[in-house]
């Protein structure tokens, strides 16, 4: 028997091409997903279609996995890894701020998919370069990440993703406070017209939604829940900084951020502002039913070691490890024993 296919139904949203569809849904470069369309691997609407296809709200796109995708030879790296979890199917990894998920230029061969193969770890799914891997973290974002070990795990995890059906929840600091204590943005997101290593809220991007609930108010900052419901490029930190609340520590969205405080909270942001050692943003929680078994996986990773001075230092007065139901609502923020 084949491989089977992986079936997306796309989300409403403004009109989008095919190929860049899947390299977005599946973790692929533009290459190897137009390389998929030409090879008669993906049919819309029970047939065959060309890359440049514009799909329309509600067309559903199967994918099947050729078993020979052309793959990148990958350098060892002896890497430490904080593992969560981990079985014969999948590893969830809570990833360090700092390391780039997979090898890319200026980062061949120092990334989590070179220490999972120094480790020895069998990874399925995933093309050139990219093995095993279903979704990203920014590289000085840290917290949870699922990695596939066999193919049909991979498969099934990404139509997971692609279909909404895993839980992804991220504590941050922004600043400022935000006006309710929970807010829904909503805001399609695409490349920045001016500088390609931004993103920007765009008309013409990608549909993106991110719930965001404000866990405790501690000083000049606002420290949330945030709940992704897509997963485009940059998300949190834009959708942050369309609202005028960007993450504490941003060197990209948020910059002079303690500027945008005022009155007698300014020279408390500004000794803030020079704590943070990168973007205050952690993937904190990760649920979702097991691809194979079915069973329900609910994983946690504490706030950073590199973050607590931040976080304690926002808290001012007011011991964060007294608040017990902060910590339950964030997904165990307390550093580990």
């Amino acid at each position: 028997m084949g491989p089977l296919p992986v079936t997306f139904s796309v989300v409403p949203t403004a009109t989008e091409r095919l190929d860049r569809f899947l390299a977005d849904q599946l973790q692929l470069s533009r290459t190897q997903a137009a390389r998929l369309v030409a090879g008669g691997h993906v049919i819309v609407g029970g047939s065959s279609a060309r890359a440049s296809r514009v799909l329309a709200r509600g067309d559903e796109v199967a994918v099947t996995f050729p078993a020979d995708l052309p793959m990148r030879e990958l350098t060892p790296h002896d890497i430490p890894l904080d593992i969560v979890y981990e079985d014969e199917h999948l590893l969830v990894i809570d990833k360090p701020a700092g390391l780039v998920v997979h090898p890319a230029p200026g980062h061949w061969d120092d990334t989590l998919v070179n220490a999972l193969v120094a480790r020895g770890t069998a990874l399925g799914g995933g093309t050139e370069g990219r093995p095993g891997i279903v979704h990203r973290l920014d590289r000085d974002t840290s917290g949870l990440l699922v990695v596939a070990r066999t193919d049909l795990a991979h498969r099934r995890l990404a139509g997971m993703i692609a279909a909404r059906k895993v839980r992804r929840i991220y504590a941050a600091l922004s600043w400022g406070h935000l006006s309710e204590d929970r807010t829904v943005m909503e805001a399609p997101i695409g490349r920045h017209p001016a500088d390609r290593k931004r993103m920007a809220v765009r008309p013409e991007g990608r549909a993106a939604r991110t719930d965001a609930m404000v866990a405790a108010r501690l000083g000049p900052c606002d420290l949330l829940r945030l709940e992704l419901h897509s997963g485009r490029t940059h998300q949190i930190r834009v959708h942050l900084e369309m609202i005028g609340h960007p993450v504490v520590g941003d060197p990209v969205y948020a910059g002079g951020g303690a500027r945008r405080i005022s009155g007698h909270g300014m020279a408390v942001a500004r000794r803030l502002e020079a704590l943070a050692p990168r973007q205050a943003l952690h993937a904190t929680v990760l649920a979702f039913r097991h691809p194979i078994s079915g069973e329900p996986l609910v994983l946690h990773a504490p706030w950073p070691a590199d973050l607590w001075p931040l976080l304690t230092a926002a808290a001012g007065a007011d011991p964060l490890p007294e608040r017990a139901e902060l910590l339950r609502s964030l997904g165990y923020l307390a550093p580990r024993d």
